[in-house]
């Protein structure tokens, strides 16, 4: 009776132990989640950005008209009525059914780096923020424009060269690629300086 009392508080006493031990391990796995400013911040700018996209889009297309072209800046800005069937440069031109695949998919990512990269840099909440608009808004035109990207914004940036013509939703992906490579440089460096400040 006696030995079956000590196996049994050393079988408790074993679980209680491995327990005290798994508790962290728990703790270490678990997702935390943004906290509502970061949500704040992605979706207004999501919404925003969408908002301003389709507009813009819309507003110019309108006032051009039947003109193919209206300049702004003589020799360097203009507005133009430009129908785009592929991606940036032309790429995958006609492949409407592809680019809208790889834009869901490409949203989804964003989605998921937002809700679970537990990201604490508001920035890094800003470029997914930018990501998903600009995304949002030329998925918008190739589900709802027979496949073409609205385009409107025409730079000429050498005399007889033009950069290839964009939209607001453009801007929005290259402003977040800007500032996404920005967060991670300024993330590398803090950890040195908080080296550095110990010793």
């Amino acid at each position: 009776m006696r030995h079956t009392l000590i196996m049994t508080d050393f079988k408790t006493e074993q679980s209680s132990a491995s327990q005290g031990r798994s508790l962290p391990f728990l703790k270490r796995k678990s997702i935390a989640l943004p906290d509502s400013k970061a949500h704040l911040i992605f979706w207004s700018i999501l919404l925003v950005g969408l908002g301003l996209d389709l507009w813009s889009k819309k507003a110019v297309f309108k006032f051009l008209g039947q003109r193919e072209t209206f300049p702004v800046i003589d020799g360097f800005l203009q507005l133009v009525r430009a129908l785009n069937d592929g991606a940036a440069w032309g790429m995958f031109s006609g492949k409407s059914y592809f680019l809208t695949a790889i834009s869901l998919v490409a949203l989804l990512v964003i989605f998921a780096v937002f809700l679970f990269g537990q990201s604490r840099q508001r920035s890094v909440h800003v470029a997914l923020g930018l990501f998903a608009a600009g995304i949002c808004g030329n998925l918008y035109d190739r589900i709802f424009n027979d496949g073409l990207v609205r385009d409107f914004i025409d730079v000429v940036y050498w005399p007889g060269k033009h950069w290839p013509a964009f939209n607001v939703a453009d801007s929005l992906l290259c402003i977040g690629v800007g500032l996404l490579i920005i967060s991670t440089f300024s993330t590398g460096k803090s950890p040195r300086k908080r080296a550095q400040q110990r010793k």
